[in-house]
């Protein structure tokens, strides 16, 4: 049986593009290799919410509680990497000039109100004065931020609730359940981030790349990112000047 022969890599016009086209093996490997280190922390954190969600549905509280104990460390764990992989991307982005495909966020993707004002923010920001290697930088930057919050609010809110296994938390319960919902959405923007990255990405720096997501994922605290605020920063000092 003939194997069907991948073509060459290329950016593509479009995120769509992107996404069509076939890596080469070496980068769709790596590419393959981090989507299903996210997608197993993740889905640890999933089923884990959903087994506390069904037993609260089923009138046992005290059970809930009990099992969305472990969710806290779950979202940690999960967070981690993702916030790891998006520091890696936008530094990787800024040091060699790559300049990937990007979509703007859609606000009608999340459930929650702050995310919501980021993704509009920054779809307004990307459509009108960005350029597209900014455009990068800057939705990784917010799609960062709003993990590292959404992990914030998940882990405050499920604390409460494991705080007393008496009461029902109806509004800590709907905030875990909003941060859960809002955490994939952001997932499944980097893995298509991910992807325009590798297809733009330069084969003889993917080594490079990968050393800087490696030393990253095994930090104890991913660095800040801050790609945002560096843009805004920088266009309102030029804005100023002129």
């Amino acid at each position: 049986m003939k194997h069907r022969v991948r073509p060459p890599s290329s950016r593509g016009m479009t995120v769509k593009d992107d996404w069509r086209a076939w890596l080469p093996e070496e980068k769709d490997q790596v590419f393959r290799s981090y989507v299903r280190h996210l997608e197993v922390s993740y889905n640890m954190l999933s089923v884990s919410l959903d087994e506390a969600i069904e037993l609260r549905q089923s009138g046992r509280f005290s059970k809930a509680s009990q099992a969305v104990c472990v969710t806290p460390e779950l979202c940690h764990r999960f967070a981690h990497p993702l916030i790891s992989l998006l520091w890696s991307l936008g530094e990787h982005a800024r040091h060699y000039g790559t300049v990937p495909n990007a979509a703007p966020l859609d606000p009608a993707n999340f459930q929650g109100v702050r995310v919501q004002r980021s993704a509009r923010r920054s779809n307004l920001l990307c459509r009108i004065v960005l350029t597209e290697r900014s455009h990068f930088l800057y939705k990784i930057g917010t799609l960062g931020e709003m993990v590292d919050d959404l992990r914030n609010d998940f882990c405050a809110a499920a604390g409460h609730i494991a705080s007393d296994a008496l009461m029902d938390y109806n509004l800590e319960w709907q905030a875990v359940d909003a941060a859960h919902y809002d955490l994939n959405t952001c997932l499944r923007e980097t893995v298509v981030l991910l992807k325009s990255f590798l297809m733009a990405l330069p084969g003889d720096e993917l080594g490079t790349f990968q050393a800087t997501v490696c030393t990253q994922m095994g930090a104890s605290h991913p660095k800040k990112l801050n790609f945002a605020q560096r843009l805004i920063r920088h266009r309102r000092i030029t804005a100023i000047s002129e």
